[in-house]
């Protein structure tokens, strides 16, 4: 095995730091400069191997290099190293909970963005599957299925074995698979009604990122999110045009249309926030992707980072009401006992457990709650390929959920929470967090 120096975490009590990602540099795609650290850092994780039960890249990883001829990294042919970058969903969870080389460590690993530039390349050199490319564009994949009509046949189509039949034949999407009903009343639709203006007198107001999927899958949790707020007399409104964050795009290695994503949605958000709104996103991929991934991509984008100043996890911001005495614990319903799935994108925003936090101010109301990814990433869980492998990464949040004899079980993910009661098999359903704060409140 390569060495890497001493080893000695020099600093190792300082918090981990992210390099902005130099993507718009042309080295930036150098393939040669990229297997290089490719190399260097996959070196480092065999060494390592703490990652190994987080997703199936590691051991991908670790099955090329026990395989090879010197049972190191060097005898791993090169070209195999994408089938390394493939399992990567971006759930950033290795950088977050294990790897003790993050920087600002002097070996400087980075593995989700690394991965990230990997796919960059694959998809800039024309090697990305037609398939990921239209389940990523989830604006229009929605605003075709929500059509009139059309509406119904996707849904029939994704609702039967026939129909799914043909899903795997031509999109490769794996039969078994959660796939969401779509709407033709979307969210943005049914909370219009909301519309206030932005010169507002209003003293607490957010505007609302509705997000692809609570727009043309689940508009429930957004109007549940609504309700809630202003019962907590906070005034809500939408934006008055949004597009996908990007996040789909970016796992997609796509880094040209995150940026034309970014500059639809950021100035209508930097207006709304000039004028004294926050802004609230009840997915959270969605509000990482506004905190965490444009920043690193766009540093010097004034505009961008006031956005990251300015976007909140919906449980984030009501429990800074609570802090501040404002959160209504009026409370009619409890809830018996809760399992709690903590999604990976909430995780890694490091803002702490706040709906875990929310839901536990109301009485006679139990948590469990598991720390563990779920295998869905949004796309990754319905692939055919990918489908039971990602089965096999829940297993274990399922396991727990079996033994827990919970009432409800929740995640702020609702595709996370799909893919849970896909493990489930019992035609049992998630309960978003949002919708179990609802229904305590007796809304």
């Amino acid at each position: 095995m390569a060495t890497q120096g001493s080893g000695a975490r020099e600093g190792s009590l300082e918090a981990p730091t992210r390099h902005p990602i130099d993507w718009t540099n042309p080295e930036f795609y150098n393939e040669q400069a990229l297997n290089a650290e490719l190399e260097r850092v996959f070196d480092i994780c065999h060494g390592c191997r703490r990652c190994v039960s987080l997703c199936n890249s590691f051991p991908t990883l670790f099955d090329l290099v026990d395989d090879s001829d010197t049972m190191e990294v060097d005898g791993v042919d090169q070209s195999d190293y994408v089938k390394v970058v493939d399992q990567c969903y971006l759930c950033d969870l290795c950088y977050l909970t294990k790897c003790p080389y993050v920087p600002p460590h002097e070996w400087n690993v980075d593995f989700p963005h690394l991965m990230l530039r990997a796919k960059a390349v694959k998809f800039r050199n024309g090697k990305t599957k037609f398939r990921d490319k239209v389940l990523s564009s989830t604006d229009a994949v929605g605003k075709l299925a929500g059509i009139p009509v059309v509406v119904q046949v996707v849904n029939a189509v994704t609702g039967n074995s026939t129909g799914r039949k043909l899903m795997e034949k031509t999109l490769g999407v794996h039969p078994d698979a959660k796939v969401p009903n779509y709407h033709h009343n979307t969210g943005r639709k049914i909370l219009s009604k909301h519309a206030v203006a932005k010169n507002t007198s209003a003293e607490n107001k957010v505007a609302l990122f509705v997000t692809c999927y609570n727009n043309f899958n689940e508009p429930d949790i957004a109007e549940d999110l609504v309700k809630v707020f202003s019962h907590n007399q906070i005034t809500v409104s939408i934006l008055e045009k949004e597009q996908c964050c990007g996040m789909p795009k970016l796992e997609l290695g796509d880094l040209a249309a995150v940026e034309k994503l970014k500059n639809a949605n950021i100035p209508t958000m930097v207006e709304w926030i000039n004028a004294g709104w926050d802004i609230v996103a009840p997915v959270p991929s969605c509000v990482l992707m506004f905190k965490q991934e444009l920043p690193l991509m766009f540093p010097n984008d004034p505009d961008v980072q006031k956005v990251k100043q300015h976007i909140y996890d919906p449980f984030e911001y009501l429990y800074s009401r609570h802090k501040n005495g404002d959160f209504k614990t009026d409370f009619k319903s409890e809830l018996g006992k809760v399992f709690y799935h903590a999604a990976c994108h909430l995780r890694v925003q490091n803002i702490g457990l706040k709906t875990r936090d929310v839901l536990n101010l109301i009485p006679n109301t139990e948590l469990e709650v598991l720390e563990r990814c779920s295998g869905h990433d949004g796309t990754y869980a319905v692939k055919s390929e990918y489908h039971k492998i990602s089965m096999k990464i829940c297993r274990p949040v399922v396991n727990k959920l079996k033994k827990a004899e919970a009432n409800y079980y929740s995640s702020d993910c609702p595709m996370a929470g799909h893919q849970i009661a896909n493990g489930m098999d019992d035609d049992s359903t998630p309960t978003h967090p949002m919708t179990l704060l609802r229904m305590a409140y007796g809304l």
